[in-house]
């Protein structure tokens, strides 16, 4: 159904044809929702601007597009207010129409998409032979619940995992275990990934200090590339072995990708550098093949290269990327593609992008976009680091956080003298814990850096996840104390909205489908958050001003519609932003 904002502006337009002729039939009604509630619930604002055009005093304008609205089935009569400001106030018939007609509706008034697209998603891409750290925690996240709004609009969403899994980081890997644990290029699990790590940064501190090692740590690249058969294996196995530790991850997060690492785009990569050729976009520079774009220039402001191949005639990032862009168009059919990867990857995006559409690789009907986001800051406001200064491990992180849960739990659980059993202890604490985590982050604005702060994350108030899920536990603490079977409400039960908490309540969850909608053209899941933070404060005025089981009929069965439709938007979500709920906390 189309959102309240959608139907009022349909009739404007219709009015402004009717006032001012067919030339002002698309006319902007400027619609707002209203700044002061007790001047109702929206204003429109277009009388000052068309009055410029028509040359008429605005509160004139105003007077006569009210002649000509016809509202009288959503609003109250439309007052002018200053120098013609329009004020409307919503009829609570058509908002009691409009809540049965959601409460009857299992996508709760959202609309699926007009015009399905197919969308890769590019987000999470942990590098092999490394631990997934903090900084992977905010691709991971934003990127699945923007995959999760998408699908349910409808689209069509590819959700790829483009893992670091090819380059001169592997011959220097499998050189150096070829000298200290040869058995972990033959035998799988040799190693623990910690240890892996390990031995990747002692060859990496080899390799930059041992010329005679990196020239054979580049000689296992060319064997690599040419597909000889220990190398390969060896670098299998590696690969394999990183895959289990991130799936541990990504389970625990409820995250779905299909991985399509570098070394899915290496055949691919001498077309890229064959095809820019014959279009004449490459130039040779100090011996690389590079394309200079205008707009790009280094820090002394001398033009900027994008590095395509290098001078031994190796690959980089930059060549994977534009082969990358060339198969999502050309072979997944792709009519959007997201990146989702932190701010100080924007520049390189950007150069990408502008070499694709130089030589045409990217269609007008495409849409390319990054989606940057910021750091994941300590309390201190410095980069998120254990106390000896390392990246945090994603797992740690996890797992710190479903452990602090528990304690906050058993704690309550002692205060309440309540006894429950060691599986919903279990449960209620992971589920807790991880949404926290997922809340915390997604309910920022994905451009800015944020404090990571589990006490504020796990606070039982305030815009977290555990104030959301406790929102929607109320509602079911309704349904068992009253035994209600929300499914069973009386058919075509009447809505009756008197109270301003149901008034208020209502009118807000009419605006689900407005926010999933702007989220799924923004990309920004923080707008959904605080919906539903709102929602949540809502839900709890109207809880503590309007009885429900003790009401009489039918507003009893009225305000349980209420809870029930407050619970499912909640649930809805909640689940939008990969986050599970409770029945009881």
């Amino acid at each position: 159904m189309n959102s309240i904002a959608q139907q009022l502006k349909a009739k404007f337009e219709k009015a402004f044809t009717a006032a001012f002729g067919e030339s002002y039939a698309g006319a902007d009604p400027m619609l707002a929702a209203a700044s002061n509630p007790n001047f109702g619930d929206f204003q429109c604002n277009a009388a000052m601007s068309l009055g410029k055009k028509l040359g008429k005093p605005p509160r004139a304008i105003a007077s006569t597009i009210i002649e000509n609205l016809d509202i009288t089935d959503i609003c109250e009569t439309p007052e002018i207010a200053g120098p013609g400001f329009i004020n409307l106030k919503l009829k609570p018939a058509y908002l009691e129409a409009q809540i049965s007609a959601i409460a009857g509706d299992s996508r709760l008034g959202v609309e699926p998409a007009k015009t399905p697209q197919t969308i890769a998603i590019d987000f999470s891409s942990p590098n092999i032979a490394k631990e997934m750290h903090v900084g992977h925690l905010r691709s991971t996240i934003i990127g699945d619940a923007i995959a999760r709004i998408l699908e349910f609009q409808g689209h069509d969403v590819l959700r790829i995992n483009h893992i670091g899994d090819w380059g001169t980081q592997f011959g220097m890997l499998i050189a150096y275990l070829r000298e200290v644990h040869p058995e972990a290029l033959t035998t799988a699990d040799a190693l623990d990934l910690g240890d892996l790590v390990a031995f990747y940064r002692q060859a990496k501190q080899r390799f930059d200090a041992d010329e005679t090692f990196k020239e054979t740590a580049r000689q296992e690249v060319v064997k690599l590339q040419a597909g000889a058969e220990d190398t390969r294996r060896a670098w299998k196995l590696l690969c394999d072995q990183s895959r289990r530790e991130f799936q541990v991850i990504y389970d625990l997060l409820d995250i779905k990708l299909t991985e399509r690492g570098e070394s899915f785009y290496n055949p691919l990569l001498p077309a890229v550098v064959e095809d820019l050729t014959n279009l004449g976009l490459l130039v040779e520079s100090d011996g690389a093949k590079c394309v200079f774009v205008d707009g790009f220039t280094n820090k002394e402001g001398e033009p900027l290269p994008l590095i395509v191949q290098k001078t031994d005639g190796g690959y980089n990032y930059a060549t994977t990327d534009l082969a990358a862009v060339r198969y999502r168009i050309h072979k997944d059919n792709a009519k959007r593609i997201i990146y989702v990867t932190d701010s100080g990857q924007a520049n390189h995006f950007a150069q990408v992008f502008a070499v694709a559409r130089k030589a045409n690789w990217i269609p007008e009907d495409v849409e390319i976009v990054h989606i940057p986001f910021g750091l994941v800051l300590g309390e201190d406001g410095k980069k998120l680091k254990t106390r000896s200064g390392e990246t945090v491990r994603l797992q740690d992180l996890l797992d710190e956080a479903i452990v602090r849960t528990r304690q906050d739990l058993e704690d309550r659980l002692k205060a309440e003298e309540r006894q429950e059993t060691e599986e919903f202890i279990a449960n209620v604490s992971r589920t807790i814990g991880l949404s926290a985590v997922k809340y915390a982050d997604l309910s920022q604005n994905r451009a800015s850096n944020y404090i990571f702060s589990y006490d504020k994350m796990l606070a039982l108030q305030g815009n977290t996840a555990p104030y959301m899920l406790y929102a929607y536990v109320r509602v079911q603490g309704i349904r068992r104390k009253g035994e209600i079977n929300f499914d069973n409400l009386e058919a075509g039960a009447k809505v009756i909205l008197q109270s301003d908490a149901e008034l208020v309540l209502a009118k807000h969850l009419l605006q689900l489908n407005e926010v999933v909608n702007a989220v799924g053209g923004d990309l920004l899941p923080n707008r959904i958050c605080q919906y539903l933070f709102e929602l949540s404060q809502k839900f709890n005025q109207f809880f503590e001003q309007c009885p429900v089981l003790k009401a009489e009929e039918p507003l009893r069965t009225s305000r349980l519609i209420l809870c029930d439709l407050t619970a499912r938007t909640l649930k809805l979500g909640l689940e939008l932003l990969g986050i599970k709920v409770l029945e009881r906390m």
